[in-house]
């Protein structure tokens, strides 16, 4: 079974080296000793001032962040793949694959070619937004300190209509994690390839601002896309006033219940964030692996199913948008 972590964040700008044990929760020691055969390793950036500094160093930063993920990899036992035949073939080959996606786009700014040279990189998503509004789209969370109103677009801008062409066309997945709900919904229409969650959780369980509650999940199903549920105490259960959130793989298996009985399991994944927030008792870094895969196997999930979650369902959305006649 190919398991795929689509969330991992890294440090930056004094990345720690993956080659050697170290302080981050994800590391090839850490892979190769729980089983996790691949990561998509996130280029991050903040939400910041939306002006033309902001935005170029915003573009810098993503790009130099895709250039060093790309780096990371050996090609030999450590393995930069590109698309989901790589992927597959670095599997069988028994190495351990690298991959990469920009997280905001605030990155972007108004430069509607950045889709296609970060896909030249070799990123295979973008989430829209993050914490914050930006020129694309309205937020799930909007950020009273950077003087966000509770909406601003009425979901997407004229130009995240673009932008979301743009991804289409250079095959990039677009990714609808910490979106405003009707921005969420108008990307379902308005994208030409199945849209992706990868890394939330369901509202009908805990009602967090960044899961995706039930009409989000059939909208999702309704284009072929896919949520996946992700390791982030604070989005699977209530925190306990004064203590810490005490979510397990447990709860991730709650989560991934309601979304498989909701849109079936073609359509539901798992994902970490680790190193951006994510970590359950059970699976506290890489090398837990085998304990999500274990609470999944407790409920039912068999050889099959458990396939599809971990990178089945991800792998056929991916191969959807790289066929997307641009």
């Amino acid at each position: 079974m190919l398991t795929l972590d689509t969330h991992v964040d890294i440090r930056w700008p004094d990345p720690p080296d993956p080659l050697a044990e170290g302080p981050m929760r994800v590391d090839f020691p850490k892979m190769q000793r729980g089983g996790l055969n691949a990561v998509i390793f996130i280029a991050y950036v903040g939400q910041g001032r939306r002006d033309a500094a902001g935005h170029a160093a915003a573009a810098e930063r993503a790009e130099a962040m895709l250039r060093h993920i790309r780096g990371r990899a050996d090609g030999e036992s450590h393995r930069f793949c590109t698309t989901p035949d790589e992927l597959e073939a670095c599997h069988a080959a028994g190495a351990l694959a690298v991959l990469s996606a920009v997280e905001n786009g605030y990155a972007m700014g108004h430069d509607l070619s950045a889709p296609a040279r970060w896909r030249a990189l070799g990123a295979c998503y973008l989430t829209l937004t993050h914490d914050g509004h930006n020129d694309l789209s309205d937020s799930a969370r909007p950020q009273a300190r950077l003087g966000d109103r509770a909406a601003e677009h009425g979901g997407l801008s004229p130009l995240g209509r673009q932008a979301i062409a743009a991804l289409n066309a250079a095959g990039m997945l677009v990714d609808v994690s910490h979106v405003a709900k009707s921005a969420m919904l108008q990307a379902a229409e308005l994208s030409r390839s199945p849209i992706v969650a990868t890394h939330t959780a369901c509202r009908a369980l805990h009602d967090h601002p960044r899961g995706i509650d039930d009409e989000q999940l059939d909208a999702l199903k309704a284009v072929g896309g896919l949520t996946q549920i992700t390791a982030v105490p604070a989005f699977l259960r209530p925190t306990p006033e004064g203590q810490r959130n005490p979510a397990s793989v447990e709860d991730m298996a709650d989560h991934v219940d309601h979304a498989v009985r909701r849109i079936g399991v073609e359509h539901v994944g798992v994902s970490s964030d680790f190193d951006g927030g994510g970590a359950v008792e059970g699976w506290q870094n890489a090398a837990e692996t085998p304990n999500l895969t274990a609470a999944l196997a407790r409920r039912g999930y068999g050889p099959r199913e458990l396939g599809l979650l971990w990178s089945g369902n991800f792998l056929r959305v991916w191969r959807q948008a790289l066929t997307i006649d641009g």
